[in-house]
């Protein structure tokens, strides 16, 4: 399962006392084992190896060390305080957001972010315009009261009469299937464990007539040693109100061990898909099931990863695929195909060719195709007839994004389709797009679900300029700042990226930078190689052995800022997660003079033993492995925990790691933590925060959230000098 941007990364900031910059306090001692391997005939010395041992009395004795150590550093800042008030008023403030939305007849589910509310709520609407019709369907608050309990996915039935609920506890990802009536909330006997796991992730798909689902299960403790527990998805078919020890094995015993599964029907609901991803490189397999054969329908594989299909959708005529595919178009294309199995992969048409866009999906309606294009960070919609023809451009603004674009499932002949636009500067919205009866330019509308912020944006302006790469490439870098905001050097400036499995940084509201900008800084997010901004050559720019060039565009992205007189090195800050944090661990090992600051949240840094743990085996076809000669030498080259130097004058550092994440060992936080620590030259603080009540960022509370971002922000307040009120 790929590593996520975790939900901690939303930038918070707030002041309101005087600064004082802290020298840190001696760290708590962390003693020194050493563990020796060979690696192709390189010897490696680990001095921390014993910090990958969770849960042993000398482990839960460092970690309760750490985190005291921190907490004596963060609360003794004198704007902590002020930092969660403030943030916990703008959070009660804060319109209702909806995201995830599934259409059904008459019905449209969504799950519901309402502050102050711990965790998401699943709610039922008639349309996006009639919110009096909400309805909630389940609230996970009312399961556990603290925020514990979060839904991981859903899925409704093809007339919305019953949800399948994949639910996990303690931010760890770990789902167990619940099953509900959406008119009543009723909860029904049937529960399934196993569906969902932080590695591969889960799914699931109803019958036609909603009285079975096919769903993805791990294997059970009697079926696969402890150490494949967490592999080897397979897909099991459950009637309801049966026992699930009745239920029907379907497929995945040929299936790679680090398969990741994504099921999805046809609207008619005749037609069952299995996308299969091998690990998080990017390659998947299509396999389709007629359910209209029943017990005795049989698998067709569609395409397998050689094919290079990222992408299948059924047409709602019920008899045409159309599909994305990067085969010799690195940028997309759309193939069409008879769903009959009549012609093959290799005699598919082409209707929408490559074009300097990159083509990341499709929607389809009765009569039309939506292409949903993302042009270097920024999206675009593009309108087709059902034959590629006819195209037309969705009258969009510039430089927004387009989160997700679903068809509506109201009339068989429905061509609505809802888009959610998000902006750097403007909150979130839904809106209507219906296709022009006589051909020509449709209508683009605001509907009800949308947000307002608590705080005002109208000073902020978002631009948009090109770091040159060592290669000569062009990074794009998003700045948001003050209009009027003077390029003299010395703003506190925020950098981040990503960089990785070709996921794209696309433009995103959060009202929390509000008081950032008000004390004079700036924001910035690098679109760098190894995502997939301008498709997948960028992607694989900047994977496997040639990851080290995403680490080499974040750098060139941080010297762009200082030469066009944004900031300098001592007011520059980066922030990064997930494979993001790996990001944060090489910069500041490979530039340590670079930035004033680094916060790194549930990151990498250990790349020789990262593919040892369960989701670090499907990372594997993105990273690579130490089984193979090359790729050893490039992920020992910038592995951040080896590269780290005795007596280098490093920034100031702040690890965040959640103890129940499925996704990034925590020993990675651990054991980088205490490397540092010994090897810093420094008098800058490393410090590293690790909670028992969140995992990888997915499902924790929102009060935790709050905490983390308080905890950051006044750390970096203080490391870059930031006044404690509003600049002038």
């Amino acid at each position: 399962m790929k590593l996520r941007l975790p939900a901690a990364l939303l930038l918070t900031l707030v002041m309101s006392a005087p600064l004082v910059s802290s020298a840190p306090a001696r760290y708590p001692p962390t003693d020194k084992m050493p563990v020796s391997d060979a690696y192709h005939g390189v010897q490696i010395v680990d001095d921390y190896r014993w910090l990958e041992e969770a849960g042993t009395p000398a482990v839960k004795a460092w970690t309760a060390a750490q985190n005291r150590h921190a907490r004596d550093y963060l609360d003794g800042l004198p704007t902590r305080a002020g930092i969660g008030a403030r943030l916990t008023g703008w959070f009660a403030k804060d319109t209702p957001s909806h995201e995830h939305l599934v259409s059904r007849p008459g019905r449209l589910f969504a799950l519901k972010f309402q502050p102050p509310k711990q965790q998401r709520l699943l709610v039922m609407l008639a349309s996006a315009d009639d919110l009096a019709s909400e309805k909630v369907v389940l609230d996970p608050n009312e399961i556990e009261p603290k925020g514990q309990v979060a839904m991981d996915w859903f899925v409704p039935s093809p007339d919305g009469m019953l949800l399948a609920v994949s639910l996990s506890e303690h931010g760890s990802e770990e789902g167990t299937l619940h099953f509900f009536r959406t008119d009543t909330g009723e909860r029904l006997p049937d529960r399934i464990a196993r569906v969902q796991y932080p590695t591969g992730g889960g799914s699931a798909a109803w019958t036609p007539d909603g009285q079975a689902v096919f769903y993805t299960r791990y294997p059970l403790a009697d079926e696969k040693p402890p150490a494949d527990l967490n592999f080897f998805q397979q897909i099991y078919c459950h009637q309801l109100g049966t026992p699930v020890s009745a239920d029907v094995y379907s497929a995945g015993r040929d299936f790679p061990r680090i398969a990741e599964i994504d099921l999805g029907t046809s609207r008619d609901g005749r037609w069952l898909l299995a996308r299969v991803a091998n690990g998080d490189g990017g390659e998947f397999a299509h396999y389709l099931r007629d359910l209209q054969d029943g017990d005795h329908a049989t698998w067709r594989q569609l395409a397998c990863g050689a094919d290079s299909i990222k992408e299948v959708a059924f047409g709602c005529d019920g008899k045409t695929l159309y599909l994305r595919s990067v085969k010799d178009a690195p940028r997309g294309k759309i193939l069409r195909l008879p769903l009959d199995g009549s012609k093959g992969l290799p005699e598919a048409e082409v209707i929408v060719p490559e074009s300097e866009a990159v083509i990341e999906g499709l929607t389809l309606t009765a009569s039309c195709l939506f292409v949903a294009d993302l042009v270097g960070g920024p999206s675009r919609i593009r309108q087709f007839d059902l034959a590629g023809k006819n195209g037309r451009v969705l009258p969009l603004p510039d430089n927004v994004g387009v989160a997700q674009l679903l068809a509506l499932e109201d009339r068989l002949d429905d061509d609505r389709v809802l888009l959610r636009q998000t902006s750097y500067t403007a909150p979130a919205a839904w809106y209507l797009y219906q296709r022009a009866a006589t051909g020509g330019d449709g209508t683009l509308r605001k509907t009800a679900l949308c947000n307002t912020s608590p705080v005002d944006f109208s000073d902020i302006e978002a631009l948009r300029e090109f770091a040159v790469g060592l290669d000569g490439a062009k990074i794009p870098v998003n700045i948001l700042r003050r209009k009027g905001t003077r390029l003299d050097g010395g703003n506190p400036t925020l950098l981040t990226g990503y960089g990785g499995y070709g996921i794209s940084l696309r433009p995103v509201f959060n009202f929390s930078e509000r008081l950032w900008f008000d004390r004079g800084g700036v924001m910035v997010v690098a679109n760098l190689r190894g995502g997939g901004e301008y498709g997948e050559d960028w992607h694989l720019a900047g994977n496997l052995t040639r990851k080290q060039t995403v680490f080499d565009d974040f750098a060139a992205c941080a010297r762009h800022l200082v030469a066009r007189g944004y900031t300098r090195p001592d007011k520059l800050a980066v922030e990064g997660g997930s494979n993001g944090g790996l990001l944060m661990g090489a910069f500041l090992t490979q530039h340590p003079d670079l930035a004033r600051a680094v916060v790194a949240h549930v990151g990498i840094y250990d790349m020789l033993r990262v593919e040892l743990d369960p989701n670090g085996a499907f990372n594997v076809t993105e990273f690579g492995t130490v089984g193979d000669p090359e790729q050893f030498r490039a992920l020992h080259a910038y592995s951040p925990y080896h590269r780290v130097s005795d007596g280098t004058r490093y920034p100031a550092v702040f690890f965040l790691a959640g103890e129940n994440d499925g996704r990034v060992n925590p020993a990675h936080s651990r054991k980088m933590t205490a490397r540092l620590q010994t090897a810093t030259g420094s008098a800058h603080p490393v410090l590293v925060r690790l909670s028992s009540a969140s995992g990888h960022g997915m499902g924790t509370s929102l009060t935790e959230r709050i905490a983390q971002q308080a905890d950051v922000f006044a750390f970096l307040f203080d490391q870059l000098g930031m006044p404690p009120g509003p600049a002038p």
